[in-house]
């Protein structure tokens, strides 16, 4: 699609000298590079990208955005499914270069800008020993994580990320910086808690941190035939777990490492992973049901939080596409649906079948927040990333499929950050109906025109539908 007005020169050289870090069209040196995210289905031109340096920065890019009347994408890490960061024929507003983040053990907060990653706060908080809940990615950007509810391996202790969002600094459609926490534009700060990049362009947030000085894990692999018996072991240990314990059951290719006997290396795979707020006792213990079904293969160690991030960081340049259903309950006939559906996985490749726990401080979180999935105990997360083209319409239905599958015991209700675009009344459901009514007068408030629309759009109230 082509841009609306094409920027003139004279335009563009006023905004090269305006911003402090560099600004691509195509056809520059680096363009192609700025352009790619980590999902090799998309592949989109932007007329513009605007690598930011500053919340100034952020701002002239946004004006120019404005006064070339350019559709406005948003950039921090890039880890929408749906590729959301990029438009074709518009701007990009890319906040990569602002990743600085700032840890205060004192006080137990970080600060922490809009571009930078979950590794970038991680990195920064683990000689301090605290943490925060984070995505399950250490590539994912911490604005859009956070902005839109925030799930992650530490949230059953921790509460979500949105749960731990002390303040927030914003560029607004306009062009203004706005600073919104609990006692300043208040109605706003609700809305940040789970509504993600509708109202402006996150330039720093403040978090809630938490002391983390032991984390472990115990990762046990299976034969796939042994998967109903995993999944219901995981189930009834989780159902009793502390707020300290994570993980999930799961289904996902044999990796090719030593550790993994040769035989199974290339095949599908059963396995559980329990992570542990804690020692390594604590997570061996809690997987004492596990150990009993005889694993395959066993990981099981302590290991600093912000080193375990990485280790199931989903390959770069691979396609992408995947969805999740937050289910009321997950009884023996949900677990015998959900490992049934394994067999239709691409095998080899990077999918995995994902089953995990919310509760604790999930559950227990701010009811009052526009997050409504969750009081779910059960998702169901298929997490579809192959290489082939040609497997385009097998790992899409696939996952398609677990969807339907488990739509029996679903609550309705979706994690955005887990799901493309499905959708304006999937984006309604991940909100809830009186959320979204109220969401779309805080857009209405700070951007009437919806400028800020690539993304889990939420329509401004003069515009909604009725």
């Amino acid at each position: 699609m082509a841009p609306q007005h094409t920027p003139s020169d004279s335009a563009l050289a006023g905004l090269r000298e305006d911003l402090a870090g560099p600004v691509y069209v195509p056809g520059d040196p680096g363009y192609d590079e700025a352009r790619v995210v980590f999902n090799a289905m998309i592949d989109r031109r932007p007329a513009v990208i605007a690598q930011c340096e500053t919340a100034a920065d952020v701002t002239h890019a946004v004006l120019f955005g404005r006064e070339t009347e350019l559709p406005i994408a948003v950039r921090g890490g890039g880890h929408s499914v749906a590729g959301s960061a990029l438009n074709d024929g518009g701007l990009v507003v890319d906040l990569r270069r602002m990743n600085t983040v700032v840890v205060d053990p004192e006080n137990m907060t970080a600060r922490v800008e809009g571009g930078a990653t979950m590794s970038d706060l991680d990195r920064a908080c683990q000689p301090f020993q605290v943490a925060v809940t984070g995505g399950r990615a250490s590539t994912t950007g911490v604005g859009g994580f956070t902005l839109g509810g925030g799930s992650g391996w530490l949230e059953r202790k921790f509460g979500l990320a949105c749960d731990n969002l002390l303040a927030v600094d914003l560029v607004t459609a306009a062009g203004r910086s706005v600073h919104a926490d609990d006692e300043e534009n208040p109605e706003l700060f609700w809305a940040l808690h789970g509504g993600g990049g509708n109202f402006g362009v996150a330039t720093s947030m403040t978090l809630r941190v938490h002391p983390l000085p032991d984390f472990s894990i115990a990762m046990l692999l299976y034969p796939a035939a042994a998967g109903p018996e995993v999944i219901r072991a995981f189930r009834d240990l989780a159902e009793g777990a502390p707020d300290e314990a994570g993980g999930g059951g799961i289904y996902l290719t044999g990796p090719p490492e030593e550790f993994v006997p040769a035989e199974l290396r290339g095949t599908l795979l059963s396995g559980a992973l329990v992570t542990y707020a804690g020692p390594v006792d604590g997570a061996r213990e809690l997987a004492a049901p596990l150990f009993a079904l005889g694993p395959a293969v066993e990981m099981v160690m302590d290991v600093p939080y912000a080193d375990f991030q990485c280790m199931l960081d989903d390959p770069p340049g691979m396609r992408n596409y995947w969805s999740a259903e937050y289910l009321a309950e997950f009884p023996d006939t949900a677990v015998d649906v959900f490992c049934a559906r394994a067999a239709g996985m691409v095998v080899p490749s990077a999918m995995q079948h994902v089953m995990f726990p919310l509760g604790g401080q999930v559950a227990n979180g701010p009811a009052d927040y526009p997050v409504p999935w969750r009081t779910a105990p059960w998702a169901v997360h298929p997490f579809a990333v192959w290489d082939d083209p040609a497997d385009d319409e097998r790992a899409i239905g696939w996952v398609k499929d677990v969807r339907a599958d488990a739509m029996p015991w679903s609550t309705g209700a979706v994690y955005l950050n887990f799901i493309g675009a499905e959708g304006a009344q999937r984006v309604a459901e991940g909100f809830g109906e009186a959320n979204r009514r109220r969401l779309a007068e805080v857009k209405a408030a700070y951007d009437p025109d919806n400028v800020f629309r690539f993304n889990h759009n939420i329509a401004p109230a003069a515009h909604a539908a009725a």
